[in-house]
């Protein structure tokens, strides 16, 4: 059973059937092998604009217990705005979703969002607000084993040196639809670490649309954005940046790890 409110979400009435048709693309996906086990992390992170101007700062907070772990990205903006996002998964030789949540409130964003899904019960809630009237939807959906919301920087840290993949994400439209997403390798480039110069590799994540369904998207003017992330691969692989807007039509906006002083 789904209950759904009218208001802004619904009125994205193109979006949903662009997705919808995103969905139906049967292009096969595949889960991502675990190659690194995610333990225990605390990282620092800045969000920038692309004049490197900073509009946020936060945590990355990562915890483990067996093969679950719990991984949290927080941003708190000058402007008093909100990003939460929140997902659990499991590393039994492949990386498996468990349940994801989404937070994100304020100046900075067109609306405000709470977004929950959970693998076990296969439920799903969206709630949003937006111009003070409040929308509700929830269901059920049956997940793929290949479904990685907020798990991009993990997955690419995971992939072998030079292999591409196709992974599912769900798009909350407000009904969940899954959507195939593209990890490309798009070539090396090279990172300052202090004042020395290292190899990395540059991925593009991006929505595998097609011909057809790109003139669609663009037509109405809701192509998504790709993402492309920085991943320093030599022995262990670590996450150096990733630049992509985070929400559909927002801002290019670069998430970095950053230090304290």
């Amino acid at each position: 059973m789904t209950r759904s409110v009218s208001g802004p979400l619904v009125r994205f009435g193109a979006l949903a059937m662009l997705v919808a048709l995103l969905s139906a693309s049967g292009l096969e996906a595949a889960p991502v092998e675990v190659r690194f086990h995610e333990g225990v992390t605390h990282g620092l992170l800045a969000l920038r604009s692309t004049s490197g101007a900073t509009v946020a700062l936060g945590d990355l907070l990562q915890t483990s217990q067996g093969d679950r772990v719990e991984s949290r990205m927080t941003f708190h903006f000058k402007d008093g705005s909100l990003y939460d996002e929140s997902v659990t998964f499991s590393q039994q030789q492949v990386f498996t979703m468990v349940a994801y949540r989404l937070v994100h409130r304020g100046p900075s964003f067109p609306e405000a969002v709470d977004v929950s899904l959970d693998r076990r019960t296969a439920h799903y809630t969206v709630r949003s607000t937006s111009k003070g009237k409040a929308d509700v939807s929830d269901g059920r959906i049956e997940l793929p084993p290949d479904v990685y919301n907020g798990m991009v920087a993990m997955l690419l840290k995971n992939l072998p040196p030079g292999r591409s993949e196709t992974v599912h994400f769900i798009a909350f439209t407000p009904t969940p639809r899954l959507i195939q997403v593209e990890l490309v390798v798009a070539g090396n480039q090279q990172v300052l670490v202090g004042d020395q110069a290292r190899q990395a590799v540059l991925y593009a994540v991006k929505p595998k649309l097609g011909a057809v369904l790109g003139f669609f998207a663009t037509l109405i003017g809701k192509t998504p954005a790709d993402y492309a992330c920085v991943i320093l691969t030599t022995d262990v692989p670590a996450f150096v940046r990733c630049d992509g807007p985070l929400f559909l039509k927002g801002p290019i906006w670069r998430i970095e790890l950053t230090t304290a002083h």
